[in-house]
């Protein structure tokens, strides 16, 4: 298992959190993920064999949000 924390832009309460967790915890290897909506943050806990940062970022993304 690996862990990452990404920075997420554009969150602003919690229905933003809901979105990001929700989206992100569908994924093949996701095992875990927290949502910071005051830090701006995503922490994902996930086997990387399943999926790569890249897919997370891009389902982060596609619920309108920005990673940087």
């Amino acid at each position: 298992m690996e862990k990452f924390v990404f920075h997420v832009e554009g969150m602003s309460c919690q229905h933003c959190v809901k979105a990001v967790t929700d989206a992100v915890r569908e994924l093949p290897g996701v095992k875990e993920i927290s949502v910071e909506l005051l830090d701006k943050t995503a922490t994902v806990v996930f086997d990387p064999a399943q999926v790569s940062l890249e897919k997370i970022k891009e389902e982060i993304e596609d619920q309108g949000y920005e990673v940087i």
